[in-house]
């Protein structure tokens, strides 16, 4: 679960968070993990790693982002200063759902006037919901007996399916360099 936090509290975007987290709740039947400690875990991986998200703005705001940055670039905080601004305090329930986005709203309702009290409210309402769909939807299909009985094949496509973006971006770069 140490993933889920650093993606969104030390600004990783590109972990595979929902990736780990459904893989896990579909190992979770075979391995013989608890589904509510595996809830309880992602969700506080995922509250804790956006109330770090949030002081980091509150505490660094604007002076993180840079246009040539490699991660931080400013497009990705107007992206997701937009879609904050769209959407309000629900912008966190949502983001909780969008990789990428967030990684960048908690930094961002950190720069912006939202009170703590609202972030961690909205936060933990996200986190919780996240972690819950997520880890069911896992578990449940863990429960197939088609994906029961291919578990090692379907988690190993999993990660290679999270994986390829992150190799995509990285032989464009190196294409382009």
């Amino acid at each position: 679960m140490a993933i889920v936090f650093i993606e969104t509290g030390l600004l990783f975007p590109f972990l595979p968070g929902d990736t780990l987290v459904f893989t896990a709740a579909l190992l979770a039947t075979p391995l013989g993990l608890p589904l509510p400690l595996l809830v309880v875990a992602v969700a506080a991986a995922a509250i804790l790693g956006d109330q770090t998200g949030y002081h980091i703005g509150r505490r660094f705001g604007p002076r993180l982002f840079r246009p040539d940055a490699r991660i931080f670039k400013t497009k990705h905080l107007e992206q997701a200063d937009g879609f904050f601004t769209r959407y309000g305090g629900r912008a966190l329930v949502l983001a909780r759902f969008v990789p990428l986005v967030r990684t960048f709203v908690p930094p961002i309702v950190g720069m912006s006037q939202m009170p703590f009290r609202s972030f961690l409210l909205w936060n933990a309402a996200g986190g919780i919901l996240w972690a819950l769909l997520l880890t069911l939807a896992g578990y449940f299909l863990g429960g197939i007996p088609f994906v029961a009985n291919n578990i090692e094949v379907i988690a190993v496509l999993i990660v290679i399916v999270s994986v390829l973006p992150i190799a995509i971006d990285i032989l464009r770069r190196r294409k382009k360099a």
